[in-house]
């Protein structure tokens, strides 16, 4: 019976793509490491460095403003977001995390276009760099194989 379902592979060619990448600069090492590997791994996958537009903002909370202006610009496929939430002492970490992550799921949704969400939110500075390179990388991958997906569900 499975061989009769309609089965859409994962798609991880980058070749033509233009990707949009919004990094929020606090926490401004960590965010480092996450725009440089995702950087790398999209290039990796086969698109243009010249495809590829980097936006920073202040902090994650500024993020999904920018995705949103990107995204009705109709000039992009896919959009990533980058940054970083990591644990104080306030309530203001819960704040940050879950706005930012709901104007991300948000802008997406509205505006039709694959998101890759890379804000880590860690407890602290060490989980952060443990996890920067490899959700950098992920977030590359997601946005490439969403976009390839979406393309091919339209078709």
């Amino acid at each position: 019976m499975l061989h009769q379902v309609n089965t859409v592979a994962p798609d991880f060619s980058g070749q033509g793509l233009k990707i949009g990448v919004v990094m929020g600069r606090f926490n401004e090492n960590v965010c480092h490491g996450l725009r440089d590997a995702c950087l790398a791994e999209l290039v990796k996958l086969g698109v243009d460095a010249g495809d590829i537009t980097l936006a920073t903002v202040p902090g994650a909370l500024e993020v999904p403003l920018v995705l949103q202006t990107m995204a009705k610009s109709g000039a992009f496929d896919a959009l990533i977001a980058l940054g970083a939430v990591i644990r104080g002492e306030t309530y203001h970490f819960e704040l940050v995390s879950n706005e930012s992550g709901a104007g991300i799921t948000r802008v997406g949704l509205d505006c039709n276009i694959p998101i890759a969400n890379a804000i880590l939110t860690t407890e602290n500075d060490e989980q952060a760099e443990v996890r920067m390179s490899v959700k950098g990388r992920e977030a590359a991958q997601v946005a490439i194989e969403m976009v390839n997906l979406h393309k091919a569900l339209r078709a």
